[in-house]
């Protein structure tokens, strides 16, 4: 049950970090669909990981150079997002008040992502792992 209590509260928060990023896109004094673009580094995010986590053995308790490059790269499509929006508004592609939104959205997103792999990424009975 605490599984299912999980997977809708990160459903919940996945629907408002996409609610702050539909407002900083589409209400009528912004008007700019540019900042869309920042779904494709939440599509992005979570695969070096899941790649990494696929090939490497847990048994080692050192650092595993494919899990740190993973996480490298995790982090740079991370900043990445939260870059591009300063961009848009930096070049006057979308008004601040939207890249405030979009920033908000990037934040809870992550967050879920984040709270994704915590809660349904151990090796435990209920796990989306095989």
């Amino acid at each position: 049950m605490a599984g299912i209590k999980a997977l809708i509260s990160l459903s919940f928060g996945g629907a408002i970090g996409l609610m702050f990023l539909m407002l900083g896109c589409a209400l009528p004094i912004y008007n700019q669909y540019w900042p869309l673009f920042v779904l494709f580094f939440y599509i992005l995010s979570p695969i070096p990981y899941c790649i990494a986590r696929r090939l490497v053995d847990d048994t080692d308790a050192m650092s595993n150079a494919c899990k740190e490059l993973a996480i490298f790269l995790t982090t740079g499509i991370v900043v990445s997002a939260f870059g591009l929006p300063i961009v848009f508004a930096r070049a006057h592609l979308i008004e601040w008040g939207a890249c405030a939104l979009v920033l908000t959205g990037n934040t809870v997103i992550f967050a879920t992502i984040l709270g994704f792999f915590l809660v349904f990424g151990s090796n435990d009975d209920f796990s989306w792992q095989q």
